[in-house]
């Protein structure tokens, strides 16, 4: 059995985002000299495709608390 798992090893890969080891057969994409599985480049996409409408919500806040602040007199 230890035989084969040495076997195997060389057609694992280890995501360095969610930490998973999966065989050769999942797609994934190697970052550098880091291996990311496609769930996690899933998710970044998903991250990054939506990050201008989170950085006007946070521009929004900004706004609404200084504007807040001014009203109150702080």
């Amino acid at each position: 059995m230890e035989a084969y798992a040495e076997h195997r090893t060389k057609d694992m890969n280890y995501c360095h985002l969610c930490e998973t080891i999966s065989y050769k057969k999942v797609p994934g994409k190697e970052v550098g000299e880091k291996w990311i599985c496609i769930d996690c480049l899933r998710r970044l996409k998903e991250i990054l495709d939506n990050l201008e409408k989170w950085e006007e919500e946070l521009a929004l806040e900004d706004q609404m608390d200084e504007k807040i602040d001014k009203d109150i007199g702080l």
